[in-house]
């Protein structure tokens, strides 16, 4: 299986499947020198791990990350630089799994799940580890979140945060919006309002055996202008590219995206005035990219992110001798995976523009 990697300067390569004794990933590109411990992974591990409320899959998973190479400490880096630095070579991180059931899937042994990649993988590969998913489980996305901690870290003065504005047909209220609010409730919500209609749209969801979508946005903040490159490497085409390349993520818009088909030329473009420290904008409709570089404003995106194909209630499809049969899913599944998605749209953005930055520093220094 090819394509496991992405990035230039800054490369995440992921490895390990649902039900393995472990994953994992290899991150290469990290300049030295960069102050990196476990814990500095582990507090954004934690907010993605599994088993933290009714509304996410029960799977009882601790996500606690080793380290196991592309650090180095000593008397004289703590000294010089105050702990555990990146040497600049590969960086191998570990995640066990440790409460994997395995039993669950038995009966899809032979079956392709409708909605899952299940024939897909079958088709392609002829084998397949139907044992929660195998490599195209979200369990993946473990490993794109320790890698974004590390991307973080070599961000100079940019803050990465996301959201969840939709989940089903509930939209947020973005004249309530609140980044505080986000940390406060276990949606991730900004509009406090919407987190008692969502408990109770998931509720009736989850009570159904049923799944539903949901809608993340993610913004950086503090992207100076100049990261990216034009024509084959826009930084608007890495980020959507990143973003669709998670788990159950079926749509992708930058800025006011497939809104600004709805705008007049008038309305859609971003007017500048002067400002002290250089242009000052009107407005964001480009999402901080203009001509696949950045502006120096806020970049925005948003992620939509398909139902979870797991769910209780029984679909039509077929097994691998051909044979038409009924099927219902077992195992422990998020209702809405839009959840959990937020750490990870945060983890891929942080990791493209990484890349942008180093890159960005190779060409035209700075």
């Amino acid at each position: 299986m090819s394509h496991n990697t992405f990035g230039h300067l800054f490369r995440v390569t992921t490895w390990g499947e649902s039900h393995g004794p472990a994953l994992g990933c290899v991150v290469d590109g990290c300049p030295p020198g960069v102050p990196l411990t476990e814990a500095d992974i582990q507090v954004w591990l934690d907010k993605r791990r599994p088993g933290q409320g009714k509304f996410v899959t029960q799977r009882q998973e601790p996500d606690a990350v080793r380290i196991l190479s592309g650090v180095f400490e000593d008397e004289r880096t703590r000294e010089r630089l105050g702990g555990q630095v990146t040497t600049g070579t590969p960086i191998s991180l570990m995640i066990d799994n440790v409460d994997q059931r395995s039993r669950d899937y038995s009966e899809i042994a032979t079956a392709f799940r409708p909605g899952h990649a299940d024939y897909a993988y079958f088709a392609k590969y002829g084998v397949r580890d139907y044992r929660g998913g195998g490599r195209q489980s979200a369990r993946e996305t473990a490993a794109r979140v320790a890698a974004g901690a590390i991307a973080r870290k070599i961000l100079p003065g940019v803050t990465v945060r996301g959201a969840l504005v939709r989940i089903g047909p509930h939209a947020v209220n973005r004249g309530r919006w609140d980044w505080e609010e986000t940390g406060r409730n276990p949606f991730w919500s900004p509009d406090a309002a919407m987190v008692p209609v969502w408990e109770e749209h998931l509720e009736a969801i989850r009570k159904a055996g049923s799944s539903t979508g949901a809608v993340v946005e993610v913004e950086a903040v503090g992207v100076p202008a100049g990261w990216g490159a034009p024509v084959y490497g826009k930084l608007d085409a890495e980020l959507a590219a990143a973003l669709m390349s998670i788990n159950a993520a079926k749509g992708v818009e930058i800025g006011a995206g497939f809104a600004a088909a709805e705008l007049t030329g008038e309305e859609n473009a971003d007017e500048m005035r002067r400002g002290n420290d250089g242009p000052m904008f009107l407005s964001n409709s480009a999402g901080g990219i203009q001509g696949g570089i950045s502006t120096g404003q806020s970049v925005v995106a948003r992620v939509a992110f398909k139902p979870t194909s797991s769910i209780l209630t029984p679909r039509r499809t077929i097994n691998e001798a051909g044979e038409e049969i009924e099927l219902r899913t077992k195992g422990r599944h998020d209702p809405c995976v839009g959840i959990r998605a937020v750490p990870v749209v945060e983890a891929m953005t942080a990791c493209v523009l990484a890349d942008a930055f180093l890159r960005h520093r190779g060409q035209v220094g700075g």
